[in-house]
């Protein structure tokens, strides 16, 4: 537990250096310029076919029919953008995640082993083909968890429990991993998710419902729209800034943790000395009866 909240600290400090403020601009610029550029293109698609199936839903048409009856019209005009934001904010949360992890996670891994950990030994146990591979597996069955748990989320109170415990797999899954690469072998990163899975997990949900706060975020876009150029690369960076306090966390907990179980194996119990029988029998010189 003290190794929990001390490599949480150190993260929380670290969030706020120079060197890391400068290193989440690289994910920000990249998704800004994704996110930009599939907006223009795809945007204006996107949100005339919802607001055309929306148009079509006779439960909507009823239910637009009674607000406007109550001087609130508008209903279409609200839930088109919010629904193509909640089923666009997926992908947008798995590319910053692929991003902080490939841009990010390597230099602040390196940044907390030469800050700590100077001395410990690199064993390399995770090349970049393996560890990309990871990360797209993760990914996938992450994705598949989301599309097969959706129908749950309309029971109130699994859509504040799947969706963070789905993130917070994936975030665990990822960051854990790349925080290991470098460092330790493969046998050493097996055992050390064996022994602190649960805690690896837990490190990953609670990050997973700190990534809900740019949520809140693109919802305010949607109910102000004249803030929302504003607001959606705010929340962009939000998700970034996340990521990396994720990343070191998992870097600060997994080589400390590498180093105990390294300490650990360097414990040799020296051998006891085996004692010579002592002989009761006086010293006798053989000449000495002569």
């Amino acid at each position: 537990m003290n190794l929990l909240f001390d490599s949480f600290w150190r993260a929380v400090l670290d969030c706020f250096r120079p060197r890391v403020m400068l290193l989440s601009l690289a994910p920000l610029v990249l998704m800004a310029v994704l996110s930009a550029t599939l907006g223009g293109l795809y945007w204006d698609v996107s949100l005339g076919w919802v607001r055309a199936t929306l148009e079509a839903s006779s439960i909507v048409s009823g239910v637009s029919g009674w607000m406007q009856t109550l001087g609130l019209g508008g209903i279409t005009a609200f839930l088109a953008p919010l629904i193509v934001i909640v089923a666009v904010m997926p992908v947008v949360v798995v590319l910053s995640l692929l991003s902080v992890a490939l841009l990010m996670t390597p230099a602040l891994t390196s940044f907390v082993a030469a800050k700590r950990f100077p001395l410990l030994e690199c064993k390399e146990g995770g090349s970049l083909l393996l560890g990309l591979s990871w990360s797209l597996l993760s990914t996938l069955l992450a994705l598949l968890a989301l599309l097969i748990s959706i129908p749950l989320w309309f029971i109130p109170p699994l859509i504040l429990v799947l969706p963070p415990l789905i993130w917070g797999w994936l975030t665990y899954r990822v960051m854990a991993f790349d925080a290991l690469a470098s460092h330790a072998s493969g046998e050493e990163r097996r055992e050390l998710f064996r022994r602190h899975r649960l805690t690896l997990l837990g490190i990953g949900v609670f990050c997973g419902y700190l990534g809900a706060a740019p949520s809140v975020i693109w919802a305010s876009g949607v109910l102000f729209a004249a803030a929302f150029v504003v607001l959606v690369p705010l929340g962009i960076w939000l998700y970034t800034w996340v990521f990396a306090l994720s990343s070191l966390w998992f870097a600060h907990y997994c080589l400390a943790a590498l180093q105990v179980l390294r300490d650990e194996s360097q414990v040799v119990v020296a051998p006891q000395p085996h004692a010579l029988p002592l002989s009761h029998e006086p010293n006798s010189n053989p000449s000495s009866g002569l």
